[in-house]
């Protein structure tokens, strides 16, 4: 029992060291010039202006807006409209486009059901994490993209790690490339800070749901 322990510390660790960010550049490196496409799922605007300066280089990207999470509707409309104002008005390099999605609050709902009251960042946020990743993973492989992968990781306020090891499980799960990042690295959340001024755009106060609001964790 005690081996296992030491083991189990030691695949934690092992975890903690890996540079998410480092590991995307390598990935870059290898791309030898091809442009694959990426399903990129994306929160916000502001979360995603940054990302999308940064990866439209290399990558043709489609936005994939899946966002259940967010309450009430009208705040979700807002976001969505925002996210699109900045796809219209952002310069890309190569190929940029947006899928937009239903409104299924009442399935993030059902699927947190019992964590209502969990503290932000914990159960209910990994299980919100795991129903929008899920969601883009699927939607890329039966649109034939070539990696799925999401802004979330851009956040201060996000995990990092737990968005990356959730990703590459999907990964494994429907054989479909995830793409690692971690875009808060190198000033990525400061940059999304600056792109957002620069264009004007809506940022919120709150994560997305209505307990994250009750939270006012970005205060």
């Amino acid at each position: 029992m005690f081996y296992l322990e030491i083991i189990y510390v030691i695949i934690c660790v092992v975890i903690i060291m890996i540079n998410y960010d480092k590991e995307l550049e390598k990935l870059i490196s290898n791309l030898n010039g091809t442009i694959p496409k990426l399903l990129l799922h994306s929160c916000c605007a502001p979360c995603s202006s940054y990302v999308i300066s940064y990866l439209t280089n290399y990558f043709d990207i489609s936005i994939f807006y899946y966002n259940p999470n967010i309450s009430p509707k009208d705040e979700y409309i807002k976001r969505k409209k925002e996210q699109i104002r900045l796809i219209n008005s952002i310069p890309t390099k190569n190929k940029l486009d947006i899928i937009d999605c239903d409104y299924e609050n009442d399935i993030y709902e059902k699927m947190i059901k019992g964590l209502e009251n969990e503290p932000e960042r914990g159960n209910r946020c990994t299980v919100c994490f795991k129903l929008r990743l899920d969601t883009t993973c699927r939607k890329a492989k039966e649109l034939g993209y070539d990696y799925f992968g999401t802004t979330l990781t851009v956040s201060p306020y996000k995990n990092s790690n737990l968005i990356n090891e959730i990703g590459l499980s999907l990964q494994d799960k429907y054989n479909i490339k995830y793409l690692i990042s971690d875009f808060k690295k190198r000033e990525g959340y400061k940059k999304s800070i600056e792109l957002s001024k620069k264009y004007d755009l809506y940022r919120q106060d709150f994560c997305g749901c209505k307990y994250s609001k009750k939270a006012k964790l970005f205060d």
